[in-house]
């Protein structure tokens, strides 16, 4: 009876310290930010993250920015650099602390989404990858908006097809095309003006 006592007490204190690695490697968002499948840009978008969003952080991969985390269900692979995490009560930055903070390494395995993030209140770019269905301009849009480019609008988070352009931002037309144009954060997109949900995003 004594050795299965403290075969259970060992369990539980194995179970316990488990749960408090888990509970330090929460991390939050400081941006929005796109959830890619692998490490890397390359790889398919899976999701946004958007500003606040609590994460469980896995590690991140040796000698990379680049680190796996859970966000409300959906896995996969964000900028070390966007992440944050308690630091003897203070927040610092992942990528610049992962040996202080002890971060686990890990090497890349496909991951995919298992369910949207919710959005934090007062995110500026809204909205799931995926969430409008992509365009393909023609070659005479790409030209009109090379020929104009306007000013650009610095908004925080990523560009992103599916996120929610601000009210504030104004469009511009395109002659003969069903939807808008407007420079975000230096980058062109192109924008459905009844849902305000960029559609294209041009390199």
């Amino acid at each position: 009876m004594t050795m299965k006592r403290n075969l259970f007490l060992a369990g539980a204190m194995v179970l316990a310290t488990a749960g408090l690695a888990r509970a330090e490697m929460a991390a939050t968002a400081i941006n929005d930010l796109t959830i890619h499948a692998g490490p890397g840009e390359q790889y398919p978008a899976v999701g946004v993250a958007t500003r606040g969003s609590e994460t469980i952080l896995d590690g991140c991969v040796a000698g990379s920015q680049w680190c796996r985390v859970d966000v409300n269900g959906m896995r996969g692979w964000v900028y070390a650099q966007y992440l944050q995490m308690d630091q003897d009560g203070n927040q610092v930055i992942v990528q610049q602390h992962q040996s202080d903070l002890d971060i686990p390494v890990v090497t890349y395995e496909t991951t995919a989404a298992t369910g949207p993030a919710e959005p934090a209140p007062g995110d500026e770019l809204l909205g799931p990858v995926g969430s409008v269905e992509t365009i393909e301009p023609p070659q005479t849009v790409t030209t009109y908006i090379e020929s104009n480019p306007g000013h650009t609008v610095d908004i925080g988070g990523d560009v992103v097809v599916g996120a929610q352009v601000p009210g504030t931002v104004t469009f511009q037309e395109i002659p003969d095309y069903q939807y808008r144009y407007a420079r975000i954060n230096d980058r062109p997109v192109l924008v459905d003006p009844g849902t305000r949900r960029i559609v294209y995003v041009y390199n």
